[in-house]
């Protein structure tokens, strides 16, 4: 039996993105890729796979790759998937069989060849793994660029714009569909269903040639929302309930997301004192968020916020994160998060989040978690908020 195979099955869908952007993303990393004297980059992350041939792998166990040279550009694929990955990559694909162990590693051979430096992505490849590479490879040198390459993805095209930009639209709509179902007794996986299939059948409608997966809610109450990202339970909404609604639509690998804090029926004078706080953090920071501005500025700043109201201690994560291709198990561009101890200058093409939170926890007045999310765009002469669904006492307390 073969070790390498190519399986071109069918034709190619119309993929996310037109010809002349994926090919303006591959020759931006063959630059980067010359001048540092790096003959090939090796990708095995889910987003850096995805940004440069527009291919979202399932691993279920398996490796995935992606190899770039000055000459080419091929996806390196399990043969469970048959002739998917060839129909969604921009570029070429072979496939590694099952026959005989390491198979992955030949593929890889057969199409570096036998490369002086290569660059991988450290931040991903795991030990054992990165030893088999430096064993098929024994001559070559081999680099990280996954610092250098997130710094790529991180200013955005017109046509990602575009598309977290619809994304932005589908949560909002996620968010209306959230509110229909909120209701006492009704147990959160119910909202969360009702959500998510909401923003699934909208992302079919505007995509109808693009795989669907991924697009989930996230729909906690009570308790449960003392974290951003605990999962959905069978818990029923309560009567004077802080809720969190959180929608996430996924296209193609970019994930746009809302966030909000909602109550059902009532809140308490504590609970509503605790919202308003989050609310001009929340407000503030939108007012920040301009290019220019380095991130960790705008984190010292909001801090103050929660100084002057005692509440500094309970603020759980940074302020907002860049948007992309991310999801909850992939991705992340990391130079570009709203924190203290990041300096990166906020620029045109920038996708960012405001995105403040406090919890409080059980037992406290005012116990929960508080949180609201919009997404914006940074040009060279304006921002624009892309999330239009509102937030704060006066929109959301739910069945008042």
């Amino acid at each position: 039996m073969e070790n390498i195979i190519t399986i071109k099955n069918g034709e190619k869908p119309t993929p996310t993105f037109s010809p002349a952007e994926m090919m303006a993303r591959q020759q931006t990393l063959r630059v980067l890729l010359g001048q540092n004297d790096i003959d090939a980059a090796l990708f095995t992350s889910y987003h850096n796979i995805n940004y440069y041939s527009d291919f979202l792998y399932c691993s279920f166990g398996r490796l995935y790759g992606m190899v770039v040279s000055a000459e080419r550009a091929v996806t390196i694929t399990a043969n469970i998937d048959g002739g998917q990955p060839w129909r969604r990559s921009f570029g070429d694909n072979v496939i590694y069989t099952d026959w005989q162990r390491d198979n992955y590693f030949r593929a890889l051979q057969q199409e570096l060849g036998n490369p002086k430096t290569l660059g991988v992505e450290f931040d991903h490849i795991n030990v054992e793994n990165l030893a088999k590479l430096k064993a098929a490879f024994p001559d070559t040198k081999i680099v990280d660029i996954s610092k250098s390459v997130m710094a790529l993805r991180m200013v955005k095209s017109a046509e990602e714009i575009a598309i977290i930009t619809n994304g932005a639209r589908i949560a909002d709509i996620g968010g209306a569909a959230c509110r229909e179902a909120i209701g006492t007794g009704v147990p959160e996986y119910e909202v969360a269903l009702h959500s998510t299939a909401a923003m699934v059948r909208e992302i079919a409608a505007t995509y109808p040639h693009t795989e669907l997966l991924d697009t989930w809610t996230w729909f906690q109450s009570g308790i449960n929302t003392d974290g951003a990202h605990n999962p959905v339970t069978s818990k029923k909404i309560a009567s004077g309930d802080i809720l969190s609604l959180n929608c996430f639509p996924m296209i193609a690998g970019y994930y746009t997301a809302l966030e909000r804090t909602l109550f059902c029926e009532h809140a308490s004078s504590r609970h509503l004192e605790l919202w308003e706080v989050n609310c001009q953090v929340h407000r503030r920071g939108l007012e920040l968020i301009k290019p220019g501005v380095r991130c960790c500025d705008i984190a010292l700043e909001l801090n103050e916020i929660y100084k002057e109201h005692d509440l500094l201690q309970y603020r759980t994560f940074g302020y907002g994160h860049s948007f992309g291709i991310l999801s909850h198990y992939y991705g992340r561009e990391a130079g570009l998060e709203l924190r203290e101890d990041i300096e990166t200058v906020l620029a045109a093409g920038m996708v960012v989040s405001m995105e403040p939170m406090i919890m409080l926890p059980e037992g406290m007045d005012g116990a929960g978690g508080y949180r609201e999310h919009d997404i914006l765009v940074i040009s060279e002469d304006k921002v624009e908020n892309i999330t239009k669904f509102p937030f704060g006492p006066e929109h959301n307390i739910i069945g008042a």
